[in-house]
């Protein structure tokens, strides 16, 4: 198995820049690595004075000192059709007055200020006004369900929560009474319930006079929920040194500059809808641009084609869903304003990679990150060539290697190429999380021997490219292998009729686990045995007979998170009878 990802699923795509494409921000990888220093990344941010850093205020104000308060930093696209515009100065002058509202409403420094909003600009306003206040900002995805809420509401100390009179109504009202010092602001909530704030009035009321809080570097500024297998979730604490990251992870493994116009599909009530659909975006100073909208293939390309979208950041399921409806859907649209396509998440599959370069011409870039890391880690990035399903090679200033936990409680760093271990990373990153939220003692655990163990298992090849294995709960351990089920999945993707894939390993008395795959099959398909085993001899043929699944089901879907990641465990929970643990971030649970 560890030879035919080093050899390649697919052949490597080398670059093949046309002659009028700018050069890559990282024009060239040892000479940058070799020389970067997160210390000197941090004098290119003008922080205020007596030392003081501010993520809304790089944003956004920085853009004004320079005098391009004029250049256009959003562009909303309403599901109905509206077209919202705003300047840097105009987002700039939105936030100060949501400062004031805070100030107003008795709302501090360091106290958590929620957002349970769709994707409107109201939600953009909160979190970069938040930021500007010196409160703490905590997004929450709107498809939750009232216990979700409620779970992160509570363990986060919420103090304000800006929402809709709908979403308050159906997923706050019933609890919050268990929060009896919340204020709640609701963007069409026109008096109908006591107890809330309106957010026009308040607004039409504010200053935009007023500056930004004096936040240092390490002053707590994000609030991002993530969930374990089992138990409660876990509030990973960011601070004001964040934006040093964000801003130039956004250069090197997005490529982005100021003339782009970006649009990131993630949701801000994920890590990487706030990272890298708000903040590294416009510290960089581009166009944004936000879709209300869900996914319809024939909408997004639209958008790309009507934008000029240049840069593209979206997760690998909306990319196999963009496979599903085939391509006759993109070759209907002139998408040749893109020119570098990245995508996040969860791995993403070879025969992605393959695709997007036959129907963009360009191949999608992979990159890993977590929660806790902040911002993107290991990318395929643009001035290397891409090996189609792996995660790429650490950014400018991450140490990353491959670890064995060691019976004494250090680490061994496992230097032959192909080794299977957990991922690690050197602590000191900007924005490394700073701990969980009243768990002090789950974040020390995080780390061992100089180490931030990330609890990811993977290879590095001879060329330094990182490849994903699976969660450390995911491999399955089948007569003396150790068998990754994204491998697994991602063959079980190229069989002409398989849209989607999620692979777990089951009991067995002899060989210690076997391999089972479940699919949902492409439009166009019906489950029957003929198709089984004809999806169970392709993955043999690609796989061999030690790691192929020994058995595939049919299923209308899989269980996946709302940001798209195959929920492997309740996979497996469900098909032995075992409690399925955290459910919170399933997607069509509880909402």
């Amino acid at each position: 198995m560890g030879d035919r990802i080093e050899n390649g699923i697919f052949a490597t795509i080398r670059k093949q820049l046309a002659e009028d494409e700018p050069v890559p921000n990282l024009p060239e990888y040892d000479g940058e690595r070799s020389g970067f220093t997160w210390a000197e990344a941090r004098t290119a941010f003008d922080g205020r004075a007596g030392g003081g850093l501010n993520i809304a205020d790089q944003a956004l104000d920085f853009h004004l000192r320079r005098g391009d308060g004029n250049r256009p930093a959003l562009r909303w696209l309403g599901r109905d059709g509206t077209v919202r515009d705003f300047t840097y100065a105009e987002l700039t002058a939105r936030t100060r007055r949501f400062a004031d509202v805070l100030r107003r409403l008795g709302v501090g420094r360091g106290d958590r200020v929620f957002s349970l909003l769709g994707r409107v600009p109201e939600l953009y306003v909160a979190a970069l006004g938040a930021l500007r206040n010196g409160s703490v900002f905590a997004p929450l995805f709107a498809a939750f369900g009232p216990e979700p809420v409620r779970a992160r509401m509570v363990l986060g100390d919420a103090r304000l929560v800006v929402t809709t009179e709908s979403l308050y109504r159906r997923k706050i009202l019933p609890w919050r009474a268990e929060l009896p010092g919340l204020r709640v602001v609701l963007i069409d909530g026109a008096g109908r319930y006591p107890d809330t704030d309106d957010l026009d009035p308040l607004m039409a009321a504010a200053s935009e006079e007023g500056g930004t809080a004096p936040t240092g570097p390490e002053d707590m500024a994000l609030l991002h929920f993530t969930s374990g297998t089992t138990g409660r979730p876990k509030g990973a604490i960011h601070v004001h040194e964040a934006v040093v990251a964000h801003h130039v992870t956004a250069r090197y493994a997005l490529d982005l500059r100021p003339d782009d116009v970006f649009w990131c599909t993630a949701d801000p009530g994920w890590v990487t809808g706030t990272s890298y659909g708000i903040i590294a975006p416009l510290t960089i100073g581009c166009r944004l641009v936000v879709d209300e909208g869900e996914f319809d293939a024939e909408r997004w390309y639209r958008i790309i084609e009507r934008e000029r979208v240049s840069v593209w950041y979206t997760a690998p399921t909306a990319i196999r869903m963009l496979m599903r409806a085939g391509e006759e859907v993109a070759k209907a649209r002139d998408l040749s304003s893109l020119r570098f396509l990245a995508s996040v998440g969860e791995p993403l599959n070879p025969e992605a990679v393959v695709w997007s370069r036959r129907v963009f011409g360009r191949p999608f870039h992979d990159n890993w990150w977590q929660t806790e890391t902040g911002g993107i880690m290991i990318a395929n990035l643009q001035c290397l060539d891409v090996k189609p399903g792996s995660m790429g090679r650490p950014l400018p200033g991450i140490e990353a290697a491959i670890v064995a936990r060691e019976p004494g409680g250090g680490v061994a760093v496992l230097d032959q190429p192909m080794a299977v271990g957990e991922l690690a990373l050197r602590p000191g990153w900007p924005s490394m999380f700073r701990g969980y939220l009243h768990d002090e003692a789950r974040y020390r655990q995080c780390f061992v021997g100089g180490w931030y163990l990330s609890g990811d298992l993977a290879r590095r090849d001879a060329d330094g490219y990182f490849w994903f294995v699976g969660r450390g709960d995911d491999v399955i351990k089948s007569a003396g292998h150790l068998i990754g089920p994204f491998e697994v999945e991602s063959a079980l993707l190229e069989h002409p009729a398989v849209a989607e894939a999620g692979v777990i390993g089951l009991p067995d008395p002899v060989a210690g686990e076997t391999v089972k795959g479940f699919v949902a099959l492409k439009p166009g398909y019906r489950p029957g045995e003929a198709l089984r085993e004809d999806i169970l001899a392709h993955a043999r043929r690609r796989l061999g007979p030690a790691v192929a699944p020994k058995a595939v089901e049919f299923r209308d879907q899989l269980p996946r998170t709302r940001s798209g990641k195959i929920m492997r465990r309740v996979l497996k929970a469900r098909e032995l009878g075992l409690p399925e643990g955290d459910l919170s971030t399933l997607e069509g649970e509880g909402a």
